[in-house]
């Protein structure tokens, strides 16, 4: 009661005092004050919880997040000092361009967000940022699109492990990621009336691959570490990234005991209820996205287990999923910290990312599940037998699936896009 008594009084007080003075940044620095000093308290008053989190948070971390992100991580590093991304940036303009208007290096941001997971995307896009690869509208539009849950986790730690149904995979998986595309594609939008431009990186004439090769090569030469340097700097700078976001996974952890404890998980299933209830959601099922708020794997776990229609569950773990948790947020405002890019964009469109992937849920969740009745066990055989495999090998190979599958369906979008433009033109 404690911690719920601190947590109404610190969430109203800000709204209060700003009417009076407007002194938002120094009311903010006492917000966070208040908080702190209420959680440091809740602590004390409650060590088995906080131990107790704190072991669930670091199981979540060491087992999923990283075995999943550690390849990534050092490869995005690699990649981006050898200059494959420059490389990238020539050669797929004019697929990335038309169809999210973003520069074509927002291909290396897409296909590693799409093949990995949270909160890498937000950090590939953030050394795009700082190297002068994009603009911040830009920056603002790839971080909120290319940010995606893992597709390793969605088809084997959700499907198998939570729900036990490997065929549900399909549903989360297809859900998650055209939800974000849908996004994407609005997104091309957004901000196009900035003025902020890139100095002529990419020249328009002569051959795209020649002017690709040009782009690697001008890297290579402003790049004098040895390759072991390299090398060591990527792998130092992936561990050092994934500690800071087991920090905050265990943080959160930790959170979201004390707030079940206390009755915020309760309040916040409350004030969700009086939005999802007069839609037909199960009441049951309102604890779990309370606590997917926070963080999405145990609220994800919640959800399979919450005696409800299957098709409410699953739609209700993609809502978490798209929301990713504000244990991601923390992860991905950490992540853009020393750039100007703003935090505003992604989290309006992660609320928009929940909608729709709920839409796509029950959209696609009677088809999908048609067409893989007969089909469930030699369809997805594949991802039990991975699940049995150490989850380093496991993500690798399962990812290098992906990254053909999302160089496929960008080159399959940019077809029909160049088919459109063409029919139109003959109209």
């Amino acid at each position: 009661m404690f911690l719920k008594r601190f947590f109404l009084h610190t969430a109203i007080f800000p709204y209060r005092v700003k009417l009076k003075n407007g002194q938002s940044g120094k009311l903010l620095r006492f917000f966070w004050t208040i908080a702190v000093i209420a959680f440091a308290i809740s602590m004390i008053r409650q060590p088995i919880a906080v131990f107790d989190g704190a072991i669930m948070g670091l199981k979540a971390w060491w087992n999923i997040v990283f075995p999943s992100l550690l390849p990534f991580f050092i490869a995005s590093e690699l990649l981006m000092n050898f200059g494959v991304v420059n490389f990238m940036g020539v050669l797929l303009e004019p697929i990335m361009r038309p169809l999210f208007n973003v520069p074509g290096a927002g291909s290396f941001v897409m296909c590693i967000g799409y093949t990995s997971g949270y909160p890498i995307g937000s950090m590939v896009t953030a050394k795009l940022r700082s190297r002068g690869l994009c603009t911040r509208v830009e920056a603002e539009r790839l971080m909120s699109f290319t940010n995606n849950s893992s597709p390793l986790f969605m088809l084997v730690a959700v499907s198998v492990g939570m729900f036990g149904k490997p065929e549900l995979g399909v549903v989360i998986a297809g859900a998650h990621y055209l939800a974000n595309l849908t996004l994407g594609f609005a997104l091309r939008f957004y901000g196009r009336g900035s003025r902020e431009s890139l100095p002529g990186v990419m020249k328009n004439n002569g051959n795209i691959f020649f002017r690709a090769c040009s782009e690697i090569f001008d890297a290579w030469r402003r790049e004098n570490r040895p390759a072991g340097k390299i090398m060591g700097d990527a792998v130092k700078n992936a561990v050092t990234s994934l500690l800071n976001i087991g920090g905050f996974i265990i943080l959160f952890a930790v959170l979201i005991k004390l707030f079940t404890i206390s009755g915020i998980i309760g309040l916040l299933a409350g004030i969700l209820g009086k939005v999802l209830l007069p839609l037909g959601f199960s009441p049951e099922l309102l604890p779990a996205l309370a606590s997917g708020f926070f963080e999405m794997t145990i609220g994800s776990k919640m959800a399979s287990t919450a005696d409800a229609p299957l098709v409410q569950q699953v739609a209700v773990v993609g809502m978490i999923l798209a929301w990713s948790g504000l244990s991601v947020f923390a992860q991905v405002a950490s992540m853009i910290s020393e750039t100007d890019i703003r935090m505003t964009p992604f989290v309006i469109t992660r609320v928009a990312h929940a909608a729709l992937a709920a839409f796509y849920t029950f959209l696609i969740f009677e088809p999908a599940q048609s067409l893989l009745a007969g089909h469930s066990l030699p369809v997805m055989a594949g991802l039990e037998k991975m699940q049995q495999k150490p989850a380093l090998l496991a993500n690798i190979e399962f990812s290098l699936y992906m990254l053909v599958l999302t160089l496929s369906t960008l080159l399959f979008l940019y077809a029909v896009y160049t088919t459109l433009k063409k029919v139109k033109a003959r109209l």
